[in-house]
C-alpha cells in the first residue's frame, strides 16, 4: 500500500500545516480534540509532526498508538521510545512534554474514557492483535521554550 501511505502522509502534513498556521482554529477538532505532536525521528534526527486525537487527564494529555488498527506501532511511538521529550501544540499553545507509556492499570483506567470520546479507537483495537499503547504526555515546566520546527529533544 505505498500509495495509501504517501496519500496519508500528505493529508497529515497538510492538516498539521493548516493547524499550525491558524493556531488551531482550523484542525483542532476532528471527531475528537486534536493536537500536533512533534518528535525527533529516531533514524533521521529530523523533526516529525503528526496531528493526533487526544484526551485531557488533568494537566496531562493522553494519545493512542492505534495506527489505524495496523499490526505495527506508529512511527511517532518509536520516536518517543528513543527520545521521551517532544513538543505538542494544542490550539495556539505550544509546550514541551515528556512521554511515557501508561502501565496496565493506568491504561485500563484511561481506555474507557478514550473510547467514549473517540469510538474509532475501540474499532482499531479490534482490528489488531497487538497491544495498542496508551501514551501519557506530561508537560515539562523548566522554563525552556518549545519550538516544534527545530525540536531536537
Amino acid at each position: 500500500m505505498p500509495n495509501w501511505n504517501a496519500a496519508m502522509r500528505l493529508v497529515f502534513k497538510t492538516h498539521a500545516a493548516i493547524y499550525r498556521l491558524t493556531g488551531g482554529r482550523i484542525g483542532a477538532n476532528f471527531n475528537a480534540p486534536v493536537l500536533l505532536l512533534t518528535t525527533v525521528g529516531r533514524k533521521t534526527g529530523r523533526a516529525r509532526t503528526w496531528p493526533l486525537g487526544y484526551l485531557r487527564d488533568g494537566e496531562n494529555l493522553v494519545i493512542v498508538g492505534s495506527n489505524g488498527g495496523k499490526d505495527v506501532h506508529p512511527g511517532w511511538f518509536w520516536n518517543l521510545r528513543a527520545n521521551h521529550e517532544a513538543v505538542v501544540q494544542v490550539g495556539a499553545r505550544t509546550m514541551r512534554v515528556r512521554a511515557e507509556q501508561a502501565g496496565p492499570d493506568e491504561a485500563a483506567r484511561l481506555w474507557p474514557r478514550l473510547v467514549a470520546q473517540a469510538p474509532v479507537w475501540g474499532t482499531y483495537r479490534s482490528k489488531t492483535s497487538r497491544q495498542i499503547p496508551v501514551v501519557i504526555l506530561r508537560p515539562i515546566t523548566d522554563g525552556r521554550a518549545a519550538r516544534p520546527e527545530n525540536h531536537a529533544g
